[in-house]
């Protein structure tokens, strides 16, 4: 449930102006423990990335997946996803953040293929 109210939220900031869009994100994201501070503001870079660079994709969700690896302030998600148009697609990235968790250092990522709906549940995915 914390999972699907902060992505509801991160969907609502990516339709608001970018200036209180980063505001009310920022703040969100200080309510969180830093583990889950650090995935959250690493699945929001990864929307905001995939859209600036892939502009048939418009993703609303990201999520690191159901094992990522986290040490320090360095996450790398082997199984992620995003979604587009109702659609999942297979998601690796690596970020590294601030100490705070509020900024993202460096961020690589790499899109895979769509992910056929009948799998989404061993992904932990929805509709």
């Amino acid at each position: 449930m914390r999972r699907l109210a902060l992505t509801i939220g991160a969907t609502l900031i990516l339709a608001a102006p970018a200036a209180a869009r980063d505001t009310r994100f920022e703040r969100s994201l200080q309510r969180l423990d830093p583990v889950d501070r650090l995935e959250q503001l690493c699945d929001y870079v990864a929307m905001k990335e995939i859209r600036k660079d892939h502009k048939t994709f418009r993703p609303d969700r990201a999520v690191a997946g159901n094992e990522p690896h986290i040490q320090g302030d360095t996450i790398e998600a082997k199984e992620g996803a995003f979604r587009s148009r109702k659609k999942w697609y297979a998601l690796s990235y690596t970020c590294t953040a601030a100490p705070d968790h509020l900024a993202v250092t460096s961020f690589k990522y790499k899109i895979g293929d769509e992910i056929p709906e009948a799998k989404w549940a061993s992904y932990g995915l929805w509709e």
